[in-house]
């Protein structure tokens, strides 16, 4: 794989984790990394007085942050660039030419800028490629691919991304699929053999979303988890709080209804506990 990275930044702070996520990477598969910062295009009009300024600020922080990824990752081939335009209108663009796009998240602070907050689920929404949404984490150990899973040709894809992200990374992968089952109140009328009978066939589907991958991937470990408890999200954030990467799929379908992602993953960005990635199906009309 050789495709770029493309890595979108604000300030330099808030752009950190993502930075270094996406020189890992880069290092790892041996591809180049565009640096991508953008700026509002109303606030560049030439005919105010302060055009010059603004643009000279914004193009020394693309420098600053150009000569930071330098000095984290001198073997990569990095360019750092400064596009007018909104952050998911621009790097969805650039995405079509891309392997992934790399997004930082704050969740501590309130919206500041095209990075935080529901900017990164317009990107991830948007985007022809596969996102990932890094958090600010504090140090610690991290370990396993954790993948969401339904069924769902989404998931399907999501899968195959994490499968292999495990395997190149020597990670175990765990396979989640939540089980909906009724509340207490409805379960009542229910025959608990119907219930084992359900669940047998949830299990089905978890067993052939991950199908095939040993074979494929002789080293990997895959373990399968049927959740129970709680919403899809609530069951992938559990299972990812310690986890080294997530990956979740999409749902989106064509430009307007990418734009309403699937309940599953906008709820899992809301609250990353780990590295996220969006993957990205190609739906045909």
């Amino acid at each position: 794989m050789n495709r770029k990275i493309i890595v979108g930044v604000d300030d330099l702070a808030a752009s950190e984790a993502a930075l270094k996520w996406a020189l890992s990477r880069a290092e790892a598969l041996d591809c180049p990394v565009s640096i991508v910062h953008t700026v509002q295009s109303a606030w560049l009009a030439e005919g105010y007085g302060y055009y010059d300024m603004i643009l000279n600020e914004e193009q020394s922080l693309v420098r600053q942050i150009g000569d930071r990824a330098t000095e984290l990752a001198p073997e990569v081939d990095t360019t750092a660039m400064l596009r007018t335009g909104t952050a998911p209108r621009v790097l969805s663009q650039l995405s079509e030419d891309a392997s992934i796009v790399v997004v930082g998240t704050d969740r501590k602070t309130s919206f500041n800028g095209d990075f935080f907050g529901s900017a990164s689920l317009q990107i991830a929404a948007l985007s022809s490629c596969p996102v990932a949404v890094i958090p600010q984490l504090s140090s610690g150990d991290r370990s396993g691919v954790v993948v969401g899973v339904d069924g769902s040709e989404d998931s399907i894809v999501a899968v195959e991304f994490a499968a292999a992200e495990a395997d190149r990374t020597g990670q175990e992968l765990t396979a989640v699929y939540a089980a909906r089952i009724p509340t207490q109140r409805v379960l009542r009328h229910i025959p608990e053999s119907s219930v084992a009978e359900r669940l047998d066939e949830e299990r089905t589907v978890l067993a052939e979303c991950v199908a095939g991958l040993t074979s494929r991937y002789p080293d990997l470990t895959v373990h399968q988890v049927l959740s129970t408890e709680g919403t899809p999200a609530s069951a992938l954030l559990r299972a990812a709080a310690d986890a080294q990467l997530l990956v979740v799929g999409s749902h989106g379908r064509g430009v307007i209804s990418r734009l309403w992602m699937g309940s599953v993953s906008h709820e899992v960005l809301g609250q990353a506990p780990c590295p996220t990635v969006i993957t990205r199906t190609k739906h045909h009309r």
